[in-house]
């Protein structure tokens, strides 16, 4: 798995966290600019996962490939989930969950690429 990779998808990510802080500190609801955000990082995710799948197939390294390949499809489904929860919810806390959940993905990417580098 590259380097790159994974550490733009993860700043995209963390990025599109920051913004929908931003707007649960500004008390606005879901908008178009942060589904945009959103997406952007689900494109990068499923890229992530596509590469993940096609290395995992063709590495004959000791890895957790059950865990490696689980948090890599779980990242992917988070933020579509968040994305539901925050358009459903009409409060400030809509996109609060949207931002943990964002922040969430960040940090898992970056456990991903420790699983696969071995050290976990």
């Amino acid at each position: 798995m590259p380097d790159a990779l994974v550490y733009l998808t993860s700043a995209a990510a963390l990025a599109a966290a920051v913004f929908a802080g931003w707007h649960t500190a500004k008390s606005f609801r879901f908008s178009n600019p942060l589904f945009y955000a959103i997406a952007v990082v689900e494109v990068l995710l499923v890229v992530v996962l596509v590469w993940g799948i096609v290395a995992v197939a063709g590495t004959d390294r000791d890895l957790e490939k059950g865990l490696y390949l689980s948090y890599l499809v779980t990242t992917v489904l988070i933020p579509p989930a968040s994305v539901l929860w925050g358009i459903g919810d009409k409060t400030r806390w809509g996109t609060g969950v949207v931002a943990v959940a964002l922040f969430t993905v960040s940090v898992m990417l970056i456990r991903t690429h420790q699983i696969w580098q071995g050290h976990g």
